[in-house]
């Protein structure tokens, strides 16, 4: 069977929560809970002391389910909401082996999750 999953490119994210608002609507979640959350990680101060850094981290839930319905329709061909609308273009739907190829030219910010 083959397993699909999501990459996503954390380096990227904007911090838009496009990919929450997609997933809350999609899957019709109450108030309070996420197939997808974005973290905020920081601000930091980096060692040369004049540079900050900031992250977003989209995190995948126990909600998440790739949007089963949406991908497993007659065609098979559809993508998870999130994925779809993903303003920065940082989330990738695919079969593990894809995402793990897509991965490795990818920077130490990108993550593959399994739901």
């Amino acid at each position: 069977m083959t397993q699909y999953a999501l990459l996503i490119d954390n380096e990227y994210c904007t911090g838009c929560h496009s990919c929450e608002v997609a997933c809350k609507n999609e899957r019709d979640l109450p108030l309070g809970q996420w197939g997808i959350k974005v973290l905020e990680l920081g601000p930091w101060k980096l060692p040369d002391n004049k540079h900050w850094e900031h992250r977003y981290v989209p995190v995948l839930s126990q909600l998440c389910n790739l949007c089963y319905e949406r991908t497993h329709d007659d065609h098979g061909s559809a993508t998870p909401a999130c994925a779809l609308h993903c303003l920065a273009n940082v989330i990738e739907y695919g079969t593990l082996d894809e995402l793990a190829a897509k991965m490795a030219n990818k920077g130490k910010m990108a993550s593959i999750f399994i739901p």
